[in-house]
Parts: structure tokens; sequence; C-alpha cells
């Protein structure tokens, strides 16, 4: 009856998963995500050492490959969605090896070009909805994902566009712990869908 509806949120209330609905479509909808078969994307990498142009390639259900150059040299990482390999040609070494089970996993979440919001349950993460929390001036919705294996990133959407600016956590990398930290912006319309065209 009318007493036990009291006990719920106000009908107002955000849950997560409005706001990750409200994510998908703002980003072109769930069946134009689900359709996307592959994704080709070019740009430049740029640090203290200068601009290095990059390619990335993503195939489903879980096949990615980054590719960089350097002075000539083009270093590759690949992953078929259980093996990885890569060629650092920079380190004097000129074979490809087997990746370490630490960047298999960052391979892994790379190789998920939907993102991990998308059908987050179906990929065994769990996502909370921390509240409202401004970003370099910009109201946004903090989300906490809990990964299938553990890891917790956090991920901050525009409350207007709800579209993904920020996203931090931490991840073990060989035994240490590191913390991480990447913001989106510049999205920009390829074939009907809303991509990052500037990721820090």
């Amino acid at each position: 009856g009318a007493g036990l509806l009291s006990l719920g949120q106000p009908a107002s209330a955000q849950t997560a998963d409005d706001i990750i609905a409200k994510n998908v479509v703002a980003r072109g909808g769930h069946g134009k995500l689900k359709a996307v078969q592959s994704v080709r994307a070019s740009g430049h990498l740029t640090g203290p050492g200068g601009e290095a142009p990059f390619i990335l390639k993503w195939k489903r259900p879980t096949m990615f490959r980054f590719e960089f150059t350097v002075q000539g040299m083009t270093a590759i990482q690949a992953y078929d969605g259980k093996a990885g390999w890569m060629l650092i040609p920079f380190t004097g070494k000129k074979d490809p090896e087997p990746m370490a089970q630490d960047d298999l996993k960052e391979m892994d979440e790379q190789a998920d070009f939907e993102g991990p919001l998308v059908d987050y349950k179906e990929k065994g993460n769990q996502v909370e909805f921390i509240g409202k929390e401004p970003i370099e001036g910009t109201d946004s919705y903090k989300l906490k994902m809990t990964r299938k294996n553990g890891d917790i990133t956090f991920i901050y959407l525009d409350a207007e566009s709800y579209l993904e600016i920020k996203s931090e956590g931490k991840r073990m990398v060989r035994g240490q712990e590191i913390e991480f930290e990447a913001s989106q912006g510049d999205y920009k319309e390829v074939g009907g869908l809303l991509f990052p065209h500037s990721i820090q």
C-alpha cells in the first residue's frame, strides 16, 4: 500500500542505473553502441618528448591493438581477449614479448570500447552513486565502480550532458599500487555515436 512507498527513495532521487541509462543515451544509445563491431581511432600522444602519432583498433568481442611511433620506431601492444604481446623497440628489443599479467588486465579493460558502464551487471561490475561533486567548476555525478577483479574506479559524468569527464582509481602494477587519473573532453559525433577527442 501507500505506507510501503515511504520506505523507498523519493521519486526524484537519482540512482546509478538512472544516471548510466542517461549516459548511454547521451553517447548515442544502447542499440548503436552494440551494433558497432570495430573501431579505429588515430591521433597524437603529447608528452615531454614531443608528439607521437598513434593508432587504436578495437574489434569485438575483446580484441585491442595500440601502436605509436617515436623517431621512426613503432611500438605495438596487441590483445586477443586471452593472450597479449608487445613490441617496444626503444628498449633495444627487436622481438615481440608476451605481456605480463598486470598488462593483460589493463588490456582487458581497454578492449571494452563501450566502457565499463554499458551492461555493467553482465560484465560482473558493481556501480554505486556517490553524489554530486564539482570537477573544475562543472557539476558532476560521481559513480563508484567495483570491477569483477576488485579494482575500484571513480567515474564522473557531467550533470548536464551525462558524458564522462573524468575517471580515477588505483590498480596493482607489478606488485605496486599505482594511482591513475584521466580527463575526457572535446566530444564529437562519429557515425551517430559521441567519442571524446581529447583524453589527458
